[in-house]
C-alpha cells in the first residue's frame, strides 16, 4: 500500500487522490511533528498572558469581544465543534470526507495553526484505520472555510458524531475509535477552531474533479473522431499548420488526439463523393478541437489554482513567528487574523469548469443527434435503426443525452455568483464555493454519461458503414466496448444496460486505454 507523508510545505494532486480513492496510508514526517510542536510553544505561551487574543482566548467571529477564562476555554474549542456541526441533508461521499480531512492534516502540518503533535498524529491514525465521519450536504458557504463539514470531521476526533467503518456500516464514532485503539482528542486553545477553518472540502473536490475531466477529456477526443469518422467528415481540418496559427495549448492538444485516432482510416474524406458533395463539416465536428481545447485551457487554469492551495496553509488565526500581534502582544511568536480562509479563488474556477463542461456535452449532444438523422448522417439509416419504423434505435437514447445536456446547462450557472451574509453581518460576504463544488462533482458524473452516448451512438454508426475500414484506434475502441458487454447494431432491444455498460466503459478509463494501446499516450 502507498504511503503518504506529510510534511511542512503542502502537498500534491496525486498524494489526494493516493488517499481519498486509494486509501494511502499517512505517516507524519519529523519535520512536521517538530513545527507542530513549536507552533504550539508560541499558542502556549500567548495563551498564558492577560491580554486576549483571537482564537486562543476569545469566543469566535460576532462573539470574538468576549474574553474567555483559562477555566472556560477547553469548554470553548469543544463547543465550537459541537455547535458548527450543524450539517442537513444527505451523507457526502466517503472519497471526499477522506480529502477534506487528509487536506485540513495538511495545513495543520504546517505549523500554522498551533495544533498540537498528538492532535494531528490522531488525524492521520483516523485515516488509516478508514474511518469515515458522516459529513452532510448542506452547511458549508465556502467561508470561513468550509465549517459545518469539517466539524462533523472534528466531531468524530473527539469520539462524537457518527461515522462510516472500514465495513461501510454506520455506527457511533466512539465506538470506532476504541475499536481501532484511538483515543478521543482532548481539544485545548485554539484547537477546535484551526480543525474546521479552511478549504479543504471544495478543495478536494475540485483535485478529483481535475482527475476525472482529464480522462473525460481524452474520451470526447475520441468520441469526436469516432464520430467525424461515422459521419465520412474530413480530418484535414485538425491539421497541425492550421491549430499553430492560433496557438491555444488545448486546442492543438485536441486536435492531435483526434488525428491520432484517425490515422489509417477508411472512412474519413468521402464526403466529396455523394451527391451534394460537402464543401465543410458542421461546427460540432469541424469546431470539436477548438470547443475541447478550451475547456483544457480553463482546466489548466485550475490545475494552478489548485496547486497554490495545495501549497498554503488555510486558518484563522494562524500562528506565526516573531513580531508583535495586532492583540499588541510582543515576544516569539504571534496569532493574526486574516482573509485566507475565503473560498472565492477556488470556487471561481470550480464554477468555470462546470461551464466548460456543459459545452463540452452540448457539443457532443450535438454530434449524437447528427448521427441519428437521415437528413444529415450521409447514409446512415434514421436512429441508427435496423428496420426503421418497426426499430426506433437510438431515438430514447438522445433524448436521455438531451436531458442531461440540459441539467449541465443549469449546473453551469455560477454558485460564486451568489453571496449570503451571516454570523450577524461579521460573514457579510462569502464565496458558496463548496456548492460550486458539489455542482461540479453532478456536472462531471453527466458529462460522463453524455459522452458514453456519443460512444455507443459512434460505434453503432460506424459498424453499419460495412463496406468501409474504420482506423485502427477505432477498431480497437470498437472491440474493447463490444468485449465489456456493451452490444453492437441489431434489432431494438433492452438499452439501458447497454448505456449503463458504455458508461462504465468511460468513467473506469477503458476506452481511454483501449486507444492509447495504439496510438500511445494522448494528450
Amino acid at each position: 500500500m502507498q504511503t503518504v507523508v506529510v510534511g511542512t510545505s503542502g502537498t500534491t494532486a496525486d498524494d489526494v487522490i493516493a488517499v481519498a480513492r486509494h486509501g494511502a496510508r499517512i505517516e507524519l514526517s519529523a519535520e512536521a511533528v517538530a513545527a507542530l510542536a513549536a507552533a504550539r510553544g508560541i499558542v502556549d505561551a500567548l495563551a498564558a498572558k492577560p491580554e486576549p487574543v483571537y482564537g486562543v482566548s476569545t469566543g469566535f467571529g460576532a462573539l470574538a469581544t468576549r474574553h474567555i477564562s483559562p477555566e472556560l476555554r477547553a469548554q470553548l474549542q469543544r463547543n465550537i465543534v459541537r455547535s458548527h456541526a450543524a450539517g442537513m441533508g444527505p451523507r457526502v461521499e466517503r472519497e471526499v470526507v477522506r480529502a477534506l480531512m487528509f487536506l485540513r492534516l495538511k495545513t495543520v502540518c504546517s505549523g500554522r495553526t498551533g495544533v498540537r503533535p498528538e492532535v494531528a498524529q490522531t488525524m492521520a491514525d483516523v485515516l488509516n484505520a478508514g474511518i469515515t465521519p458522516v459529513v452532510h450536504e448542506y452547511g458549508s458557504l465556502g467561508c470561513s472555510g468550509d465549517l459545518a463539514p469539517l466539524s462533523h470531521c472534528a466531531l468524530a476526533l473527539m469520539g462524537e458524531g457518527d461515522a462510516e467503518g472500514p465495513d461501510g456500516s454506520v455506527r457511533p464514532a466512539g465506538e470506532l475509535l476504541a475499536e481501532h485503539g484511538i483515543a478521543p482528542v482532548e481539544l485545548r486553545e485554539k484547537e477546535g477552531l484551526a480543525l474546521l477553518n479552511g478549504t479543504d472540502g471544495m478543495l478536494g473536490m475540485l483535485v478529483m474533479a481535475l482527475a476525472d475531466l482529464d480522462r473525460l477529456y481524452k474520451s470526447a477526443d475520441i468520441t469526436a473522431a469516432l464520430t467525424l469518422e461515422a459521419l465520412l467528415g474530413t480530418e484535414k481540418v485538425l491539421a497541425p499548420e492550421l491549430h499553430a496559427i492560433r496557438p491555444h495549448p488545448g486546442q492543438g492538444a485536441a486536435a492531435a488526439n483526434m488525428l491520432a485516432v484517425l490515422e489509417g482510416s477508411g472512412l474519413t474524406g468521402h464526403f466529396q463523393e455523394e451527391e451534394a458533395p460537402r464543401v465543410q463539416d458542421a461546427y460540432s465536428v469541424r469546431c470539436a478541437p477548438q470547443v475541447a481545447g478550451a475547456g483544457r485551457d480553463t482546466m489548466a487554469h485550475a490545475r494552478l489554482v489548485a496547486d497554490r492551495e495545495l501549497a498554503s496553509a488555510i486558518d484563522n488565526p494562524v500562528v506565526l513567528p516573531g513580531g508583535t500581534s495586532q492583540d499588541g502582544v510582543s515576544g516569539g511568536g504571534r496569532v493574526e487574523s486574516n482573509g485566507n480562509f475565503h473560498g472565492a479563488p477556488v470556487a471561481y474556477v470550480l464554477d468555470f469548469l462546470a461551464i466548460a463542461a456543459a459545452d463540452l456535452g452540448s457539443i457532443a449532444e450535438r454530434r449524437t443527434d447528427r448521427l441519428l438523422d437521415k437528413n444529415r448522417s450521409h447514409g446512415l439509416p434514421p436512429f441508427l435503426a435496423d428496420d426503421a419504423g418497426v426499430d426506433s434505435g437510438l431515438m430514447i437514447a438522445q433524448y436521455t443525452q438531451a436531458a442531461l445536456v440540459s441539467e449541465l446547462k443549469r449546473l453551469a450557472v455560477p454558485a460564486s455568483a451568489d453571496s449570503i451574509p451571516s454570523s450577524a453581518m461579521q460573514e457579510d460576504h462569502v464565496s458558496m464555493g463548496w456548492s460550486a463544488a458539489r455542482k461540479l462533482r453532478t456536472a462531471v458524473d453527466n458529462l460522463t454519461r453524455v459522452i458514453a452516448v456519443e460512444l455507443y451512438a459512434a460505434t453503432r454508426a460506424i459498424e453499419l458503414r460495412r463496406h468501409l475500414t474504420p482506423a485502427p484506434a477505432s477498431r480497437a475502441a470498437i472491440e474493447a466496448l463490444r468485449a465489456a458487454g456493451v452490444e453492437g447494431p441489431g434489432p431494438d432491444r433492452f438499452l439501458a444496460p447497454d448505456l449503463a455498460a458504455a458508461d462504465t466503459f468511460v468513467r473506469d478509463g477503458q476506452l481511454v486505454a483501449a486507444v492509447e494501446k495504439v496510438t500511445g499516450p494522448l494528450a
